[in-house]
């Protein structure tokens, strides 16, 4: 789950974190009241979950109240990356001498938090990555001993030379680690960190993804939700608690089990084919998940072939061929069907799906090319 710059910041904020001042603004009239609060310069800043707000114009300086009043006026509303911006964040313009990166994701590999950081911040990680990897300096955490005092200070050496900053620095690096391990967070940053003209360190910026499996014990994070940024489909697979995730492809995949749905996707790639969609319709044997299935691949319209993948363990096969056919009758789908069912209850599931003459298949390699020729065919 992702929360937005402003909820990211009230979060750092509360830790400890120095930001600059701001509020959020839903129209240029309360962005016009916040800039006259604050009676200085601004940043008025696109609220949406995507990167490059600036480069779109989203991210925006204002000299003075009215000028926030114009600039948020044409950025609220504005679409950036197919998102359109509902919210504003109203904040200091701060006098910036230097920026850095500071961030933490986890490492899968290793198992645990890695912390990185950069005196070359203020652009995208990935590009100083890619183009000067040696300017990024990694420590990775022992989840256990957590990040320790020196650490942290040996990481803010790496940022700067006065020895107030790097005492700033650390301190914002220890509070941060904090926050990213007890929000249950998959990414904290923070970029730009930046230097002011009277040595302060502060976070100009905030980033903070939260892992949704920790969700219900972070009832304050979890309330952030801002349902109208994320992709609908999730949404509602969510609501039917279905694990789905939308992808570019053009064959939608109805599976139960997340390793058989990666396999599934897998031999689609194999064979050529393009899935337009992760879909785990789990263990449960409720029909009404089929029909949830359904109904969210077919809204999709880049779907030209729906391959249901099921194998019959815990799930009884004759209740998901009950769910097909309630499926059909409801939502009648124009795209061609191919089915392969496996397991408990499978003569019953197969006497049941007789009746609607649909492709089916013995084996998964079968299925799979049945799907792939009928896209073509659609296509």
């Amino acid at each position: 789950m992702k929360v937005h710059e402003y909820q990211a910041k009230q979060v750092f904020a509360k830790a400890g974190i120095p930001i600059p001042p701001g509020d959020v603004a839903t129209t240029p009239h309360e962005a016009v009241e916040i800039a006259r609060k604050m009676n200085r310069p601004v940043m008025i800043k696109a609220q949406v979950h995507v990167g490059g707000r600036g480069k779109a114009g989203g991210v925006q300086y204002a000299e003075n109240a009215e000028a926030a009043q114009v600039l948020a006026t044409k950025i609220i509303g504005m679409d950036i990356k197919g998102l359109k911006v509902k919210k504003v964040l109203v904040t200091a313009a701060e006098e910036i001498l230097s920026e850095s990166y500071v961030g933490i994701i986890v490492d899968r590999a290793q198992q645990r938090p890695v912390i990185m950081v950069s005196a070359a911040g203020g652009v995208d990680i990935e590009e100083v990555a890619a183009k000067t990897p040696q300017k990024i300096h990694k420590l990775w955490v022992d989840p256990i001993l957590g990040l320790r005092a020196y650490q942290a200070r040996n990481l803010a050496a790496k940022l700067y030379r006065d020895p107030g900053q790097m005492r700033q620095a650390a301190d914002i690096i220890m509070k941060l680690y904090d926050v990213f391990w007890k929000a249950d967070a998959t990414l904290a940053e923070i970029n730009p960190l930046v230097t002011t003209p009277g040595g302060k360190v502060i976070a100009l910026d905030a980033k903070l993804n939260i892992d949704d499996n920790s969700l219900y014990r972070q009832p304050e994070i979890a309330a952030m939700r801002d349902l109208d940024a994320e992709v609908p489909e999730e949404v509602k697979a969510r609501e039917a608690d279905l694990s789905y995730v939308k992808l570019d492809g053009n064959i939608g995949c109805v599976v139960n089990g997340a390793g058989l749905a990666m396999a599934t996707m897998d031999l689609v790639k194999r064979y050529g084919g393009e899935p337009a969609n992760f879909l785990d319709i789990g263990g449960s044997s409720n029909p009404q998940k089929v029909v949830s299935a359904l109904e969210i691949i077919l809204s999709d319209p880049n779907v030209k072939a729906i391959l249901f993948n099921i194998f019959g363990g815990i799930t009884r096969l004759d209740d998901v061929a009950n769910g097909i056919v309630a499926a059909f009758a409801q939502l009648k789908p124009s795209v061609p069907v191919v089915i392969r069912l496996t397991g408990t209850n499978e003569k019953e599931a197969t006497k049941i799906l007789a009746g609607m003459k649909l492709p089916t298949a013995r084996t998964l390699d079968e299925a799979v090319k049945t799907a792939i020729e009928m896209a073509k065919a659609e296509a």
